[in-house]
């Protein structure tokens, strides 16, 4: 899936914070490093036209709600953090649609890899 045609973009990347989601106890207990890079599709004109951050998105205090995600509440899987970090971004009343990648660098694998994420994309109906 991509952004939808017709849509601009607002992208955040690299949101980096410890959290202490993992099925592992000590994933919970230690706490990892997990990176969220968002692509948000919505139409920018009005913003644009007018200079006014009300029919946009304040992407400061977006990146801020999914830094809070991140260090909130943890569970299992980092595709239950993209899913609720997507369905936090189409919250947003000009978001139409949304992508989240959710990057896990530390995850307990065996062998050597560089990163592992998931991909959650979502559009308003």
């Amino acid at each position: 899936m991509s952004i939808p045609e017709g849509l601009d973009r607002i992208d955040l990347r690299g949101i980096t914070a410890v959290g202490r989601h993992g099925v592992f106890d000590h994933e919970r207990r230690d706490g990892q490093t997990f990176i969220a890079d968002v692509s948000l599709g919505l139409d920018l004109e009005p913003a644009a036209s007018s200079d006014d951050l009300t029919a946009t998105v304040d992407y400061g205090q977006l990146a801020q709600d999914l830094h809070d995600v991140i260090v909130g509440e943890p569970v299992d899987l980092i595709e239950s953090v993209a899913l609720r970090m997507v369905n936090l971004c189409l919250a947003r009343p000009h978001v139409r649609w949304a992508s989240v990648t959710v990057h896990k660098p530390e995850a307990p694998i065996t062998v050597t890899f560089t990163d592992v994420s998931v991909t959650i994309e979502r559009s308003k109906q």
